[in-house]
Parts: C-alpha cells; structure tokens; sequence
C-alpha cells in the first residue's frame, strides 16, 4: 500500500493525481446536480483529436484516467521489477509523458463505441419549431 501511495502522490505523477481529483469533484458535482456532463461542450470540439461524438467530460475524464492508471502502473512495475538507479529514476520522471500519448490513443479507442449513446445532431425540429446554430430551440 505504501508503495502505490509513492507512485500516485510522488513526482511527477502528482500531477496526474491531481487532475484524477478535479475530475472526481466534477462528476460528483454532476452526480449532485450541480452541473451537467456536458457543460464544457460548447468550449470545445474534440473531432480534431479523434475523440468527437461525446461530451468532453467524458473524453477528457477517460484520457485523465487512464493516463493516471498507465502511469501509477509503470511506477509500480519499475518499483518491483527494477533496482533503484538514476537510470529507473529517469524511466520513473517519463512514465507520466509517456503515458499521455498511449492513453490518448486508448481513450479514442474507448469512447468509440460511446458515440451511440451521445448522438451529434439533435433531433429534427417540431412542425413550426425553428433551431439556431446551436441546436437550441428559439
């Protein structure tokens, strides 16, 4: 246990750790009601990064976590299986970089089938109804 706590709160994980945080506040927050999971959608387009068809809630909680996930794991798997040197020193300073690139790519994978469920256009205008640009009823 005290080694999984060293790899999640030690550098440079931490700053994984604390994005796991802020992102477990918000979907509490959204489990309160407090804000919805689509709040950020407006703000961006996640199309360009293959990762387009859900909220960006949802995309950037999945990266967040399994780049936290992927991270933490090296950590420990460099802990049990190599000696302490400078060298796993170093591998240890670059898990966290080099688990964004995978998780990125795991995150694309995973949201995929996701887009079922978030549907991009809404659907069609009732008789008389008119839509802005948006999508929002006027």
């Amino acid at each position: 246990m005290r080694t999984l706590v060293s790899a999640a709160t030690g550098p440079p994980t931490i700053l994984l750790t604390t994005a796991l945080v802020v992102v477990l506040c918000f979907w509490l927050l959204v489990a309160a009601g407090f804000t919805s999971a689509g709040s950020f959608d407006a703000d961006v387009n996640l199309r360009a990064w293959g990762m387009g068809g859900v909220p960006v809630s949802v995309a950037v909680s999945t990266l967040t976590a399994v780049a936290w996930f992927l991270s933490v794991g090296g950590v420990l798997l460099l802990a049990a299986c190599a000696p302490p040197s400078p060298a796993t020193g170093l591998l240890r300073m670059g898990l966290p970089v080099a688990a964004l690139p995978v998780a990125w790519r795991l995150t694309r994978l995973f949201v995929r089938p996701l887009h079922r469920l978030f549907p991009d256009e809404p659907g069609s205008p009732e008789r008389g109804e008119v839509r802005d640009h948006v999508g929002h009823a006027a």
